[in-house]
């Protein structure tokens, strides 16, 4: 099995990320969690990130796909994972493409996270992790809307997108996905 979670930053991917993770024994490769824990870390990538992710911007390219092709190669994702946090734009969901057709596989489900915006803000401010004060967190809410939500649009002309109402509690979002695989 191999999912994509999109939704901006608190829609509640990375809970459900978690949860089918752990359900179908796949890595969970949620892509902002990795960027924490190298910067905490101070990892050569972290080390990279680091600015980016305190000023809510978009990380280059060339240091995500790198960091995308070590995980998605890796022993541990042949029988399947979870994507949360990538792709983040049309070029990325081509690159992810090609590096899955090249893998040889191209078959993979994605299920687009929505909930209303001052639910996401209000989850993602009591977490507190790096980079979620108010004005970073109102930036990549921007950042998704300009970036990632076209991604929508391309993965329902391939039509392989779910939407989910994230705005439920925790278990029901989890039946519901669980009913959709």
């Amino acid at each position: 099995m191999r999912l994509i979670l999109l939704g901006v930053p608190g829609t509640g991917k990375g809970t459900q990320g978690a949860i089918l993770s752990k359900q179908w024994q796949i890595p969970h490769i949620d892509v902002g969690e990795i960027l924490r824990q190298s910067i905490t870390n101070q990892s050569p990538i972290g080390l990279k990130a680091k600015a980016y992710v305190e000023r809510g911007d978009v990380i280059p390219d060339d240091v995500i796909f790198n960091f995308i092709s070590k995980y998605l190669n890796h022993s541990s994702a042949q029988g399947g994972w979870i994507l949360d946090g990538f792709p983040g734009s049309l070029p990325q969901a081509r690159f992810l493409d090609e590096l899955l057709a090249s893998l040889g596989k191209s078959d993979y489900r994605v299920f687009n996270f929505y909930v209303p915006i001052d639910v996401a803000v209000g989850r993602l401010q009591q977490r507190g992790y790096l980079g979620d004060c108010p004005e970073v967190i109102y930036r990549r809410i921007e950042i998704y809307q300009q970036q990632t939500a076209p991604l929508i649009q391309y993965y329902r002309r391939q039509g392989c997108l779910t939407m989910i109402n994230g705005d439920r509690s925790v278990e029901t979002v989890a039946d519901f996905l669980h009913s959709c695989l």
